[in-house]
């Protein structure tokens, strides 16, 4: 379970590709791997994956083909950057919401704005998922908890300050940028309850 606060940026050193899945080689700042362990969850880009090795400053996971296909892994290359993010623990401030890592769907940035000191992004998602947008509710973008400022009919809008800006891989999006989506939990299990 994460927070959807973005602690460090990676980038992608090696891609072995096997016959149904990949290892991904990324590197990071070494402090941000200095607790990490084998085994240990980590969100990247929003997809809960886990550490499979550790290196200095470099660690390693497998991705699955069922990972490859419905995410936005598909896109990655070498030097590819990568939002990361350490599970959640007790002890800790949940200062975003609660993100699973397990991505709904892959949306596309329609348009990107600047309004005053923040950039807006309408990011069109698949219409499977349209009914789990709401005004002023919660939304996850590659991994970061972001608020929904704007819906029309399978668009929503996320304006997002110089911060989250900086500390994250959205300075990089443009029009056509593919994103992982994850829907708010509490809004899917809703949904599940009220069809039941």
């Amino acid at each position: 379970m994460f927070t959807g606060i973005i602690q460090e940026i990676g980038n992608i050193m090696e891609i072995d590709s096997h016959e149904l899945d990949k290892q991904i080689i990324f590197k990071t700042e070494k402090k941000f791997l200095d607790d990490m362990n084998i085994g240990d969850s980590l969100s990247i880009n929003g997809v809960c994956l886990s550490v499979v090795e550790t290196k200095d400053d470099t660690f390693s996971v497998d991705v699955s083909n069922e990972t490859i296909k419905l995410t936005t892994f598909s896109d990655l290359k070498i030097n590819s950057t990568v939002n990361l993010e350490k599970a959640m623990t007790l002890s800790e401030k949940i200062n975003g919401h609660f993100v699973s890592g397990h991505v709904d769907e892959t949306g596309i940035v329609k348009e990107k704005k600047i309004i005053g000191r923040s950039t807006f992004f309408l990011i069109e998602a698949p219409s499977d998922i349209k009914k789990f947008f709401s005004k002023k509710g919660s939304i996850s973008i590659d991994g970061v908890s972001l608020t929904i400022n704007f819906v029309k009919e399978n668009c929503f809008g996320v304006n997002i300050i110089p911060h989250t800006l900086l500390r994250t891989i959205m300075s990089d999006y443009d029009v056509g940028t593919r994103v992982n989506i994850e829907v708010d939990l509490i809004a899917r299990y809703l949904e599940t309850l009220l069809i039941k």
